[in-house]
């Protein structure tokens, strides 16, 4: 696949593309190379009252707007999405590394976001209450919190996006997102898709920037009123702090550190296929991702065998070669995390059965890598590595292996593999997570809850519950006089 040019990327305020007002920006790296392809425009406080000013405006306008017509926008927008979806890859690839067939199934899995909130937004009902008085009535009505300011990374630029936009306009709320200053130019296409369609001016916002500024001044304004981040634990914990002190709501999608607990009675074969896949799947840079692998000794060696194998069948490579299957880590200090990582495990006594080092010397390339005897003292075993490495450490009962499965403060994603009704009854009431996949790999669908427990956040950013977060409840009682 030939490389494709890669544009520039400007603020969208008001439904218009603008530059900032001081007129700064910042390059844009593509991590297959490691050189600059473009610029995106670097917000500042100016930009960003105008930002909150248009935002305020077009929240006014499409929470009047009927939901059965918000919907037939948001749908025409997912099928813009889909249309656009090559060109939206090849640009997403470029600026993140995933591979293009990545890239292309995230664009496409976003326009499925869309299309289904949108479609819940015509089920956002109240309810009429009985009253005790037989001249009065009494209603509940559900309407949307206001404008919405957006924190999302560079791991999955549209998808972590589409999760927040379509529940917040599905809810007839206003949307300003700060996205990504790695990976600008993806987002501003799916932004571009809501304008073409015909959003109300104001109604969907893009801004980026100093990422702490931003955050700063956009949470505490009094034009903001719901807050949703996705990133790291620390950070989160700062923003939902500064959401609380100023009573804004929030949604938290936060760290990870996925245990893959593979029961004594295991399909093996299954189980490299299923949680190897989602492994390595954008270089490990997953918030869901399986990191842990807690294999019962007696087929740990089989398991380790068989995934050293599926991770050396990979091809690592530019992510618009034809053929690659693992594509850059996002920026240079992955790499150096990733050889800490590898550094820590071999001075607690695991061993590399595979990969471990960086990939020639240009670009963000890191062989994907498995780990055996991991110690639980290891970093890879207590901090999310956020990258292509498969740690690998045996247990003898399944108790044994919860238990390690809950020890960590994190509890977004955990996956397991039995044939066992009584190991999946144990597994599905104990283990402290928001999201448990057994016998399959990751499949988060726009209709089921998305979101953690403990320090992997609160709430959930799919399923009807991801509406909750961007309604109030009023309650009104009306007596005929």
């Amino acid at each position: 696949m030939t490389s494709a040019s890669y544009p520039d990327t400007r603020l969208l305020i008001d439904n218009e593309w603008c530059d900032a007002v001081s007129g700064k920006t910042l390059n844009v790296i593509n991590p297959a190379t490691g050189k600059p392809i473009g610029k995106v425009a670097h917000a500042g406080i100016a930009d960003l009252d105008r930002a909150l000013d248009a935002a305020q405006r077009g929240f006014q306008a499409w929470r009047r707007m009927p939901a059965n017509e918000r919907a037939a926008i948001m749908r025409k927008a997912a099928g813009l999405v889909r249309e656009r979806a090559a060109d939206i890859a090849r640009v997403l690839t470029q600026e993140q590394g995933k591979p293009f067939v990545e890239a292309r199934g995230e664009v496409l899995a976003g326009a499925d976001i869309i299309e289904w909130f949108a479609d819940e937004g015509r089920r956002v009902y109240g309810r009429i209450v009985p009253s005790r008085n037989l001249n009065a009535q009494q209603l509940v009505i559900k309407e949307p919190v206001g404008p919405v300011a957006a924190f999302t990374p560079w791991n999955f630029p549209i998808n972590q996006i589409v999760r927040k936009l379509g529940a917040a306009l599905a809810s007839g709320c206003s949307f300003l997102v700060k996205a990504p200053e790695e990976t600008p130019a993806s987002p501003a296409a799916l932004l571009q898709a809501f304008v073409d369609a015909g959003v109300p001016k104001g109604t969907v916002g893009l801004v980026f920037g100093d990422p702490a500024e931003i955050s700063g001044y956009l949470i505490p304004h009094p034009i903001i009123r719901k807050v949703t981040f996705t990133g790291s634990t620390p950070v989160g914990k700062q923003l939902a702090a500064m959401a609380g002190a100023h009573m804004k709501r929030a949604t938290m999608e936060l760290g990870g550190h996925a245990p893959v607990i593979v029961a004594e009675d295991a399909d093996v074969e299954l189980a490299v296929k299923a949680s190897g896949g989602a492994k390595f799947r954008n270089a490990g840079q997953v918030c869901i991702s399986p990191t842990r692998f807690l294999v019962h000794n007696s087929i740990r060696d089989a398991f380790a065998k068989a995934m050293v194998k599926h991770a050396e069948s990979l091809k690592v490579g530019d992510g618009l070669a034809e053929g690659t299957t693992l594509g850059p880590l996002a920026n240079a200090r992955r790499l150096s995390a990733m050889a800490k990582v590898i550094e820590d495990a071999r001075a607690t006594g695991a061993t590399v059965a595979t990969g471990g080092e960086r990939v020639g010397s240009e670009g963000n390339f890191f062989a994907p890598t498995v780990l055996t005897d991991v110690s639980l003292e290891s970093d890879v075993f207590n901090n999310e590595p956020f990258g292509p490495i498969a740690a690998i450490r045996g247990f003898d009962t399944i108790e044994e292996a919860i238990a390690e499965a809950n020890r960590l403060p994190y509890g977004l994603a955990g996956y397991a593999y039995t044939k066992s009704i009584k190991n999946l009854h144990l597994l599905s009431h104990q283990l402290e997570v928001g999201m448990l996949w057994v016998n399959q790999p990751a499949t988060p669908t726009p209709e089921m809850p998305f979101g953690g427990v403990k320090d992997s956040g609160y709430g959930s950013e799919g399923g009807p519950e991801a509406m909750e977060a961007y309604l109030v409840t009023k309650a009104v009682s009306v007596t005929a006089v």
